[in-house]
């Protein structure tokens, strides 16, 4: 395309999809590989239209989506009420930076402070934001509140974590396609086994300000905690007066077959970051939600965004609780996530090792006689979106919206992805 006068002229008078008018999926798939940094590498499917739980390509090609936007797509693409939402604002007001005051915002914290049931709000924009967010407010806290010596605070963390891609969140992961390179990192963490209470209780020490978990590791391979740990934990950090961080950006907001995935047991976290499914599949909304007694440490100048809590945001992430809410997400999630086990178990036979998850939040485990590079073309094949995570485990966290027609689908497509793989087709 040549970017002269005349062509941003055409985009600014007639928009975007004029210009990508004629557009294939080789073109954009080339396109994207030649001008854009590659930190990801994309399966290769261009997606061009979108509704509920389906998706096209440019030929016009159907794709169920399973990825989900890795659980931010909690109410589909393209979600009716949530477009209706953001309408409406966008006819008010969308951004006017935290130096104001906003209605939306407002409501914002109100509601997800009732819906967390915590007391505090700060509101960011990404998951990642989220997780630093909640790293700071420890940190001060234990200076301020704790009596920590400063600059010696620790958290604790768990191995094959994963909290986003900040340079002080690789710097505690234990991943090394995550950290290398990236170095050199600040001190201040201390890692121990996921799943591991003892562990965590040895961990502790004069100045540990908090432990931060994923209630379930979706990033690692969708690894679920042995029973009574979330609420172990809890106990534990309670009686060394150390804050629980959940990272519940992933795992929150029904996706679990609970609002929280902490919900399953009794614990309450002290300070909670969230984001995905929260922006309704429609804009990157996130926060950090606590109790008032870590939360009230941050002071004017501590910390800001220019985009978080804009009204835009604050309307579409309270319209994505209220329809969470109203049509009973994490009921959905319970019984549509029990669905897809069975029919997953049943259809994968020898094929499958293990599967793990709670909810609408499942990974599939192969036998390693199957190759996940086989695996993966038969699934694209037969019009299922799946990414492999860690250790031949593939992802499928599909919109808690999915109907049952389209569970079905999923169901009847992976069967004979898994036939195709095998070479029995």
């Amino acid at each position: 395309m040549a970017w002269d006068d005349a062509a941003w002229r055409r985009i600014a008078e007639r928009g975007v999809h004029a210009a990508l008018s004629g557009w294939t999926d080789e073109r954009s798939i080339a396109t994207t590989e030649r001008f854009g940094a590659h930190n990801y590498h994309p399966l290769p499917v261009n997606i061009v239209r979108a509704r509920g739980a389906l998706a096209w390509d440019a030929s016009g090609r159907e794709f169920v989506d399973c990825v989900g936007a890795y659980s931010a797509m909690a109410h589909g693409h393209l979600a009716e009420a949530l477009v209706r939402e953001a309408k409406a604002q966008l006819e008010r007001a969308t951004l006017v930076s935290r130096a104001f005051y906003t209605p939306e915002m407002a409501l914002f914290l109100e509601a997800l402070a009732e819906y967390s049931g915590l007391d505090m709000v700060c509101p960011m924009n990404t998951g990642a934001e989220a997780v630093e967010t909640c790293l700071k407010l420890a940190r001060k806290w234990a200076y301020t509140v704790k009596g920590v010596p400063e600059d010696q605070a620790e958290i604790v963390v768990c191995e094959n974590n994963f909290h986003g891609r900040t340079t002080t969140i690789v710097g505690f992961s234990t991943e090394q396609r995550y950290r290398r390179f990236f170095g050199p990192y600040g001190p201040g963490f201390r890692t121990i086994p996921f799943g591991d209470a003892e562990a965590l209780e040895a961990a502790i020490g004069p100045c540990t300000a908090a432990f931060l978990a994923e209630p379930i590791q979706a990033e690692a391979g969708v690894i679920v905690p042995p029973p009574g740990y979330l609420a172990r934990v809890r106990e534990i950090c309670t009686r060394h007066r150390v804050l629980l961080i959940w990272d519940e950006v992933q795992t929150g907001f029904c996706r679990t077959g609970r609002r929280f995935g902490w919900s399953h047991e009794d614990a309450r976290p002290d300070l909670m970051a969230v984001g995905k499914a929260l922006g309704g599949g429609l804009l990157p909304v996130s926060a950090a939600v606590g109790v008032r007694g870590a939360m009230e440490v941050f002071e004017p100048g501590d910390h800001g965004s220019t985009f978080g809590g804009n009204p835009l945001a604050c309307a579409v992430a309270v319209a994505a609780m209220a329809v969470m809410e109203a049509e009973d997400y994490a009921g959905r999630a319970e019984r549509s996530g029990a669905f897809l086990r069975e029919a997953f178990e049943r259809a994968g036979g020898c094929a499958v090792r293990e599967i793990r998850g709670r909810g609408l939040l499942l990974g599939v485990e192969f036998a390693p006689e199957l190759s996940p590079d086989r695996l993966q073309e038969a699934f694209l094949a037969e019009g299922l979106l799946t990414k492999e995570t860690r250790s031949r485990t593939f992802r499928f966290a599909p919109p808690i919206a999915t109907e049952q027609p389209v569970l079905e689908r999923i169901a009847e497509r992976f069967e004979a992805a898994v036939r195709r793989a095998a070479g029995s087709v």
